[in-house]
């Protein structure tokens, strides 16, 4: 067994096995973690001795919570804004190497799995549910946007679920992230050690999917689904707000469901809400490797910005809930600004072959 700080390493019988194991930062994955896990998959890679890979958490609250972007937040303080964006450029080429793994790799997900702790599991051939599976990608709260590949799965996703997930950083549990597909399969976790040990013996990852995979109970969010279809499908955030507006005048639930979601957007970054829109309007036309790309760019510029920094401070350092955007409301961002962001090459772009 190696160990980095915060990740496991170690090869059991036919399995390569990763164990994130950073239980004060719920798994939050910082740049050694990233460097640690790039440099044993490669390896691994080319083993003849290890049939498939298993990422795992080593705790039961949390798969991981995301990327380290406090750090983030500290190096871009600090001026070290190239360390911040190297970090980044390393994470990215992680999530595409898990995604091209030339081996079966299977994630265990269970607990929280937010932004960057989706971008290693979400990306990967097997991506196995437990029954307390807490998803979101809530990043536009933050000042950020949903990145890590999210670009590029999100808007595969049934009807326009993947804009909602995106731009309000909803949090869904296992039987809708099944039922969307961010999941391949439901296995509860008392049979996860059944799973570890046939996958360790050399057994066939299809073959003990079969015998040890559960179906799910009904997505909770099922009679949702064709009113977030309606809403999110809007050719642009005003659009959609007005669709909220309408929504939310109604009574049940799905009012309900439209106040709380429009309350979430004016919360959030106005610029970080535009964003994660039109990268959902663009995900589309890209491979991962080019949503990656674009990300890098977005989160390159960002660094150079307001609301990243104003987000981190007002929702994981102060906590105060209070953040100051800038600009404040969704309808003072121009969305030609925000493709040109987008639309503009880097002179140090993320390139990925």
């Amino acid at each position: 067994m190696t160990d980095t700080i915060g990740i496991r390493f170690e090869v059991r019988g036919a399995a390569g096995i990763v164990t994130l194991d950073r239980p004060r930062a719920l798994n939050a994955i910082d740049h050694a973690m990233v460097r640690a896990m790039r440099d044993t998959l490669e390896g691994w890679s080319e083993d003849p001795a290890i049939a498939h890979v298993v990422l795992r958490s080593a705790h039961e609250r949390a798969f991981c919570v995301g990327g380290d972007v406090r750090h983030m937040v500290e190096l871009g303080l600090a001026g070290r804004l190239e360390a911040a964006r190297d970090y980044w450029r390393d994470e990215y080429a992680l999530d595409l190497l898990i995604a091209r793994y030339p081996k079966p790799f299977v994630s265990l997900v269970d607990g929280f799995c937010f932004g960057g702790g989706f971008g290693v599991s979400g990306h990967s051939r097997y991506r196995i549910a437990g029954e307390n599976l807490a998803f979101a990608m809530p990043e536009v709260a933050i000042g950020l946007f949903p990145d890590v590949g999210a670009t590029y799965v999100l808007p595969r996703l049934p009807g326009w679920s993947g804009t909602w997930l995106a731009m309000t950083g909803a949090r869904i549990g296992m039987s809708d992230a099944v039922a969307l597909g961010l999941y391949t399969h439901h296995v509860p976790v008392a049979r996860w050690p059944q799973l570890m040990d046939a996958l360790a013996a050399g057994e066939p990852v299809e073959r003990s999917l079969a015998q040890l995979a559960a179906y799910p109970p009904a997505p909770g969010l099922l009679h949702l689904f064709p009113h977030i279809d309606r809403i999110f499908a809007g050719g642009s955030v005003d659009a959609i707000l007005t669709a909220l507006d309408h929504a939310a005048a109604g009574e049940g639930d799905v009012a309900d469901f439209a106040r709380a979601q429009r309350e979430t957007l004016r919360r959030s970054s106005p610029t970080s809400v535009h964003i994660a829109f039109q990268m959902m309007q663009r995900g589309l036309a890209h491979d991962l490797a080019g949503c990656l790309t674009l990300e890098f760019r977005l989160v390159s510029r960002l660094l150079d910005g307001h609301d990243f920094y104003e987000g981190v401070r007002a929702v994981l350092v102060d906590k105060d809930q209070k953040p100051k955007w800038q600009p404040a409301r969704l309808e003072d961002v121009d969305p030609r600004a925000i493709a040109a962001l987008i639309d503009e090459p880097l002179a140090d772009e993320l390139v990925l072959t």
